[in-house]
This record gives structure tokens, C-alpha cells and sequence, in this order.
């Protein structure tokens, strides 16, 4: 790597995405790269397919935007806050809340789930009383960028840019000889979760993939109940099911298009499927205080079975503050896990990781694929060793060729549903 003035970097620290690919043959493979911490990275690609294969490698953040994103995660975690309205008669106010506020001569008014222990707290209004508080809201986002900050944000130039490479950048993959032993580099440790071939996503973990249909997505979740919570990510999901299934009929539950509850049955198939947004922080437009349910309550309310299916995915939220939150969160949302999995072993859980986004000044400071990049690595910890699936979006994203995006477009939608569907429905029906 070299700096802004060509100069070669004799550091780390800069955030690379790399991936294989062959438009042609709909076909792609992503691998992490390796920080050599000297200004030099690696990535070892498995070589998956016959044919050309292009290496494809993006600068998404120079070492110095790094730096950047640390300082504003450290000295402005509130540099997103939120706000909720409290109401009593006709007489209302409005207050800002966060995980954390800063000391004021305001009181505050303790919003702490006392299940979870997952702490909230609003400023206290004027004249109402803490408990006259209605809904829950973005509020505002502050830009607190230093002077000359913004340059090493830009679009073209030092913000997920691609590499051109001084050298060939294509490889052809021949046919496998006959009695040649394949060739395993002990600098990969550990593999893809899978990659696309002919626009199909086949996973390398065991799993075999099956393409569903209408008529068998009913056929596989005959007799379920679908309980997915998350974030507008998972809500794609529902929607997905609730389009692909034409006798789901999603009930009005008077919800707000973008938050919900949402909740629809098959009653000839006994399919049910159920959507709730997560617990604050979350930045949507407006949620009831009622309607504010943090997942691990959730899951404890469920029996759980083998007709019993959870799913869920929360990232993107909580790209703005420290790690430490999203651990705990994480934690609570373990324990309701395993609580669930030791009364009812047969229940199938579903983790939906995150994925990389398109990304302007605004998306990279309040949700950069470098927070997701951390806060996907701490999922992975948290829930390993667990019977619980994941579904690698942050791979099937970046290995596709369609462009990133927060919300990713249908055919990848599609390959992670196939992937779903075939956790619940397995093959071998084991």
C-alpha cells in the first residue's frame, strides 16, 4: 500500500476487501485479507471452479480513516441520539435518551429492562412523570469531523475504491488431473463458509443447499411457526415469505410499515410467521414504548419445539457505540439462546450476521462496513459452539456481483432464504 502522495506505507491498518470471481460463470469466492502490519496484505483464495478467475480487491478505509472511526466511536458514542415524546391529556414533551447521556442538571428517568439488565434512560421531562412516555425515535445525528477530516472519506478516491493491480489480475483454473492430491496452504486458517457457481451459493460446510420454491417453501414449513426479530434486514426476510407464499396473509395489526409487529398465517398449511423490530437502540421514525421488546424476552417466551423456528440478526444499530454494548447484548441474547436449547433441544435457531453497504460520508461514520466488519467478528465469538446456524451474509454479499447495499438486493435474498429453508428442512431430513 502506498499513502496519498504514492509513498509506500510501512504500516497496517488499512481496511481491504478482496474476493475471486467470474462474472461470466455467475461465480465468487471472498477470503479474508491478511494485515502484514508493515503495509503489506495477503489473501489466499481457494481455487473452486474450472475457468478464469479475477481478483478483485477493495480499499473500503485507509489505516488514517481507521483511526478516524476509533476516535468518534471513543469521544462521541452519542453522535446518534434518540428521542421519545411523553404525553399526559393534551399536554406533551419531548426528551433526548441514549444508552448513556451525558451529565446534566436534568434528571434522568431509568428505562433499564430489569429482565436483561439492558440499560436506557431519557432525560427527565419538565412536568410529566417518567412513566408518561409514549414511543421512541431517532432523533438527530451530529457531524463532528476535524478539520480536513472529510478528505479521507471520499467517494472515488479513498472510499471503497478498487485496487488496480500492477500485474496480471486474472488466473485460469484447469480441470483437476487425474490422481493430482489438492494443495493445502497452512496461511488459510480457516476457509470460505461458501461461494457462488452459476449464481447459485453452495456452502463448503457440509450443508447442502436446496432451491425452493413456492410450492415447497409451503411444503417445508408446513406445521411451523416462524419467529423472526431483528432489524430491517431480518423484516426483509418476512417480506420475502410473505410475497413468495401465496396463502400467508399477513394480518393488519395497525403496525408502522417500517417497524411493526408483523404477523402472518397460513391456516391451511398451520404456517405461521411472526416479525418484531429489536430494543433500543434502533433507528427507526417511531415505536411505541409498548412495541419496544428487547429479543432475549422475546425468546423466554417462546415453548420452543421442533416446530419451533427463531431467527434473527442485530447489527446494523449499533454500529455507533462501543463494542462493549453490543457484547452485552450479545450475552443476554445467548443466555435466552441456551435457556431455550436445554427446554427444548429440537427448536431451530438462525443467525443472520452483518454485511457490507454502499457507503457515503454519512454511512461511514454512523455505519461503516468497519464497525459491522467488528461487530460481525464478536457475533461469530459469542455464539460459537452453540446448535445454532448462521447465515453468512456478510459473504454472500461480498461475493456476489451485484453492488453492496444495507439491504441487498433480491437475488441475494433469495440465495440466503434457500440457505434458511434448507437449515429447517435439511436434505437428508436429519
Amino acid at each position: 500500500m502506498s499513502d496519498f502522495q504514492g509513498r509506500p506505507k510501512k504500516s497496517g491498518g488499512d481496511f481491504l476487501l478482496a474476493r475471486l470471481h467470474n462474472q461470466k460463470l455467475g461465480a465468487g469466492v471472498v477470503r479474508h485479507v491478511v494485515d502484514h502490519l508493515n503495509g503489506s496484505y495477503s489473501a489466499v483464495f481457494p481455487l473452486l471452479w474450472e475457468g478464469d478467475a479475477q481478483v478483485e480487491v477493495t480499499l473500503v478505509h485507509s489505516s488514517e480513516a481507521v483511526t478516524v472511526l476509533n476516535r468518534l466511536t471513543s469521544e462521541q458514542p452519542d453522535r446518534i441520539y434518540f428521542k421519545s415524546l411523553f404525553r399526559s391529556a393534551s399536554f406533551s414533551e419531548t426528551t433526548i435518551c441514549n444508552v448513556c447521556l451525558r451529565p446534566t442538571k436534568q434528571p434522568l428517568c431509568n428505562y433499564t429492562d430489569l429482565r436483561t439488565g439492558e440499560p436506557w434512560f431519557c432525560y427527565k421531562p419538565k412536568k410529566l412523570s417518567c412513566d408518561a412516555r409514549i414511543n421512541h425515535a431517532m432523533g438527530k445525528y451530529k457531524q463532528n469531523l476535524r478539520a480536513n477530516e472529510k478528505k479521507l472519506f471520499q467517494s472515488g478516491v479513498n472510499l471503497k475504491v478498487y485496487l488496480q493491480a500492477s500485474g496480471p489480475a486474472n488466473v485460469t483454473v484447469l480441470p483437476k488431473k487425474k490422481g493430482q492430491s489438492e494443495v493445502k496452504s497452512s496461511s488459510v486458517k480457516s476457509g470460505p463458509s461458501g461461494y457462488y457457481y452459476q449464481g447459485v451459493w453452495r456452502a463448503l460446510g457440509g450443508t447442502t443447499i436446496r432451491q425452493f420454491n413456492n410450492s415447497t417453501i409451503s411444503q417445508c414449513l408446513k406445521g411451523k411457526e416462524v419467529h423472526m426479530y431483528g432489524d430491517s434486514t431480518i423484516r426483509q426476510w418476512f417480506e420475502y415469505l410473505n410475497a413468495a407464499l401465496p396463502d400467508l396473509k399477513e394480518f393488519n395489526l395497525h403496525s408502522l410499515k417500517q417497524v411493526g409487529p408483523f404477523m402472518a398465517l397460513d391456516y391451511a398449511n398451520n404456517i405461521l410467521v411472526t416479525f418484531r423490530c429489536h430494543g433500543p437502540p434502533i433507528r427507526f421514525p417511531k415505536v411505541p414504548t409498548s412495541e419496544l421488546r428487547y429479543i432475549a424476552n422475546e425468546i423466554d417466551g417462546l415453548t420452543g419445539g421442533t416446530n419451533t423456528v427463531v431467527v434473527f440478526g442485530i447489527w446494523s444499530h449499533f454500529s455507533t457505540f462501543p463494542t462493549e454494548i453490543y457484547i452485552r447484548r450479545l450475552q443476554t441474547i445467548r443466555r435466552a439462546v441456551v435457556r431455550l436449547l436445554d427446554r427444548a433441544p429440537g427448536t431451530v435457531v438462525i443467525i443472520r450476521t452483518a454485511n457490507p453497504k454502499a457507503l457515503m460520508l454519512y454511512e461511514t461514520i454512523t455505519n461503516s462496513d468497519w464497525y459491522s466488519l467488528q461487530r460481525d467478528k464478536v457475533l461469530r465469538a459469542v455464539f460459537k459452539g452453540l446448535k445454532v446456524h448462521l447465515i453468512d451474509a456478510w459473504e454472500m454479499v461480498l461475493a456476489h456481483h451485484l453492488p453492496h447495499s444495507l439491504h441487498p438486493q433480491p437475488p441475494i435474498i433469495k440465495t440466503m432464504m434457500d440457505l434458511l429453508l434448507s437449515y429447517i428442512c435439511p436434505k437428508n431430513g436429519g
